[in-house]
């Protein structure tokens, strides 16, 4: 089987940085990102393309959708959300396809900054539209948990009306475990608490060693350091737990890890100083192919 990998761009925003960095200082971040004059930062919504061509033809899958543009105006304005239109809908238009040509859509979590993209572009009087119509959605049950039942501290992060659609569509699969059966083997998935309950980051093997997807347990790439959480996480001292035992694998494995929310850098290799500090080299910065063997 033949697998190709391609970093998809889709909307962007800006988010408060007090918020982004939980209880880092100002005067630590902003070297390290960009401030408007509202204390807002930069923020991508990245997705990763898999197309695997095999004598049945090819299957695409795709993880995660980012935000969209499902928001009406106001609300859209609230978050921070800089487009109007879907982007990552003109992403795959840019490479020959379109969400009916998605065959699965992976879903880390349902927070609206990753699971946003599933509903079509805001449009004045007409109600939300599921998009994606030929694709098997999956998520983790622990979090499908949490979706229909939120605490009131991340309440705010679902939205209802998509928890509704994907449940009427009958096409929605939830995952238990390290593996679906949908996906195969090949497909790992590595449970994370710390952001929100049972968010699975996807695992790839590649030929250039394997390759995780972030997700909120490593947004971008300042948030390596191992000390940096948002103030969106549900328990900051366990997710510093589950970051450390992630970026030590990948470390130790020679492996990647893919940046959900990071403008700047797509896919970056871990590596680690003498004095134990994470960071990354090999990074891969526009969106585009991924030739991680050639990095």
């Amino acid at each position: 089987m033949q697998r190709t990998l391609t970093a998809l761009r889709g909307n962007s925003q800006r988010l408060d940085g007090g918020a982004m960095f939980g209880n880092a200082p100002r005067a630590l971040w902003s070297r390290w990102v960009d401030v408007d004059e509202l204390n807002r930062i930069p923020l991508a919504c990245n997705a990763l393309l898999v197309e695997e061509e095999s004598g049945q033809g090819v299957r695409r899958i795709l993880l995660e959708t980012g935000i969209g543009a499902f928001f009406e105006p106001k609300l859209a304005q609230r978050y921070g959300v800089v487009e109007t239109q879907h982007c990552l809908l003109e992403a795959l238009s840019e490479r020959g396809l379109s969400d009916a040509d998605i065959d699965i859509v992976v879903l880390s979590h349902l927070h609206f900054d990753h699971a946003g993209g599933l509903l079509a572009a805001w449009k004045e009087g007409e109600p939300p539209r599921l998009l994606f119509p030929n694709a098997t959605y999956l998520t983790g049950f622990d979090q499908w948990l949490r979706a229909k039942s939120p605490h009131l501290r991340d309440r705010a992060s679902y939205i209802p009306a998509l928890i509704e659609l994907l449940e009427a569509s009958a096409r929605l699969q939830l995952i238990e475990g390290e593996y679906s059966s949908l996906l195969g083997n090949d497909y790992r998935f590595i449970r994370s608490d710390g952001h929100t309950p049972g968010m699975l980051l996807a695992e790839i093997e590649t030929d250039a060693g394997p390759l995780v997807y972030g997700a909120d347990l490593v947004p971008a790439t300042p948030w390596v350091n191992l000390p940096i959480t948002m103030g969106y996480d549900r328990a900051a001292e366990l997710l510093i737990d589950e970051k450390t035992e992630l970026l030590s694998r990948l470390q130790a494995r020679n492996g990647w890890l893919f940046f959900s929310h990071d403008p700047q850098c797509m896919v970056a290799r871990i590596v680690a100083d003498d004095r134990g500090r994470f960071a990354v080299t090999d990074r891969l910065n526009q969106p585009g192919s991924l030739s991680l063997a050639e990095a």
